[in-house]
């Protein structure tokens, strides 16, 4: 049997002209046609398709709603149901705004503003690399857009599925990032951040335990992720905490990049002091703006024994 051909990254396919993939050529125009809309336009979209996003899609509406009830329990339910509609609303505003990033970024002048650069040329005055903690953000590459107008940055990204689109998405995004390293590929990440290189890197999911521990977020036990701070170690590097977020009205929207100071205790002797640390990082960055995190996903699905069930 002839071995097939594994795939590249960001690497044309013949195959891609095949009909199976006519209908994502077709979402890909009118993806584009959208992002040279009016904002007034776009965001009136983003709020109708993010209503109808959070009365269709029951699963995800529940997931997010019980989310907030556990982290923010000091909110009342009116409080939670109108966060949660705006979850799914913040979420179509970051679609837009990434087409935004991706096809006319010129859309984002004199609306950027960033705050703790310092802190990042501090860490990279000796050469060391540095893993930027960040988020799952619902403005999702158009954060990573606004960072790279002050930063030269590389993300670890998830491939996805459907080749065609993974190709055009890895395209799109190598006009932001310096590069693109899959979250399976260790050796790389950790050869780009002995480099000296700044790896934005996400550790606020649920992946279960044979990748973390359980530690506090919000209060509530939760799987954290540790291989950032075996990434830190065998690289040599620094961790600096990374945030951005949409500001001011709506209308005519501002874009605020937070670097905060090193991270000077990670990696530490305690797995579990770490995680605890980055989690309270992560705490306080989403209480700047708490709708525009992913909170759909099911960050506290992994409950051991012992543990109560959360969904």
């Amino acid at each position: 049997m002839r071995k097939k051909t594994k795939y590249q990254a960001g690497e044309f396919q013949w195959s891609f002209i095949l009909p199976q993939y006519w209908g994502i050529w077709m979402g890909i125009v009118l993806l584009m046609l959208l992002a040279i809309l009016p904002w007034a336009i776009q965001y009136r979209l983003a709020r109708f398709l993010g209503n109808l996003a959070f009365k269709q899609l029951k699963s995800r509406r529940k997931t997010t709603l019980r989310n907030l009830e556990v982290c923010f329990p000091e909110w009342s339910s009116e409080q939670r149901q109108e966060n949660a509609r705006q979850v799914f609303v913040d979420q179509m505003l970051g679609i837009f705004e990434t087409l935004n990033a991706w096809y006319c970024p010129q859309w984002f002048k004199n609306r950027m503003a960033i705050q703790g650069l310092e802190h990042l040329k501090q860490a990279q005055e000796n050469g060391q690399g540095v893993l930027l903690l960040g988020t799952h953000s619902t403005l999702l590459d158009a954060g990573g857009y606004l960072c790279s107008q002050y930063l030269t940055l590389g993300v670890v990204y998830r491939p996805q599925n459907n080749p065609l689109l993974d190709m055009l998405i890895y395209r799109c995004r190598a006009t932001i990032y310096t590069q693109q390293i899959d979250h399976d590929d260790m050796r790389g990440l950790i050869r780009s951040l002995k480099e000296g290189q700044a790896i934005w890197y996400s550790p606020d999911q649920d992946f279960g335990l044979k990748q973390g521990i359980m530690a506090p977020f919000f209060g509530v036990p939760a799987a954290t992720v540790t291989a950032h701070r075996r990434l830190l170690k065998m690289a040599k590097a620094v961790a600096v905490p990374l945030y951005f977020y949409r500001t001011g009205d709506i209308k005519d929207p501002r874009y605020q990049v937070l670097i905060e100071p090193i991270v000077a205790s990670i990696p530490s002797d305690s797995e579990l002091d770490d995680a605890i640390l980055v989690n309270k990082i992560i705490e306080n960055q989403l209480r700047i703006a708490p709708t525009q995190y992913m909170w759909f996903h099911r960050r506290f699905k992994t409950r051991p024994d012992g543990y109560d069930e959360i969904y």
